[in-house]
């Protein structure tokens, strides 16, 4: 079975759909071969190297109130509890271009699901800046990549034409919000689901014996 993956860093709640789908993954078991592949998509594609305000970007973007806000974060910090995914202060967002060009890269080199999973922790949990180049290439190291050509990447446009190629394609397939897993090219469910409800679908969907 293939899985496509659409999302970004910065989304927290692709954050919780990836850890709920690995959790559901793990509870069907090794008769279910699946082929993991993480697809870019930018929430904010425009968004400046600098970041912006956390709080204050999504009241402008989402017209969300400070209550509002706070109650969307405890419900995420519940929903990353249940899949084993924790939630720290977070109060910018930032530009994730490079980002999503070393997870092209990653991909190539068959680390794409380690360094997917470092970028989230890295700012979801840590609130870290997952466009800065230090940081990125830290990440790259501690998952095994090579950290020269990390750096060399990040100083050129490599895999630039390839992350926009790829966000295109999605976009043209009807994909404008994240998460979303496609599944074996046909199935779509979307959003940050609960691992029960990945499970169903993948049960569901799994080829026969």
């Amino acid at each position: 079975m293939r899985i496509d993956f659409v999302s970004d860093v910065a989304c927290p709640w692709c954050a919780v759909g990836l850890n709920a789908l690995e959790q559901a993954l793990r509870r069907i078991g090794p008769q279910l071969q699946v082929q993991l592949h993480f697809r870019p998509f930018e929430l904010n594609p425009q968004m400046p190297p600098q970041g912006e305000d956390l709080v204050e970007h999504l009241a402008r973007k989402y017209g969300a109130s400070p209550e509002q806000l706070a109650a969307t974060h405890d419900t995420l910090r519940q929903r990353g509890a249940e899949v084993g995914f924790e939630f720290g202060p977070r109060d910018r967002i930032w530009n994730t271009f490079d980002a999503h060009r070393l997870l092209h890269w990653a991909g190539l080199e068959g680390k794409q699901r380690e360094l997917k999973h470092a970028l989230l922790a890295a700012y979801h949990t840590q609130g870290l800046n997952p466009g800065a180049p230090e940081l990125l290439l830290r990440l790259c190291a501690e998952v095994g990549l090579d950290a020269a050509r990390a750096g060399a990447i990040l100083a050129s446009g490599d895999y630039a034409s390839e992350v926009r190629d790829s966000e295109r394609r999605w976009q043209e397939l009807g994909i404008h919000s994240v998460p979303s897993v496609v599944i074996d090219g046909r199935h779509l469910i979307q959003g940050g689901q609960p691992a029960e409800a990945f499970e169903r679908a993948l049960r569901r969907l799994m080829p026969a014996a």
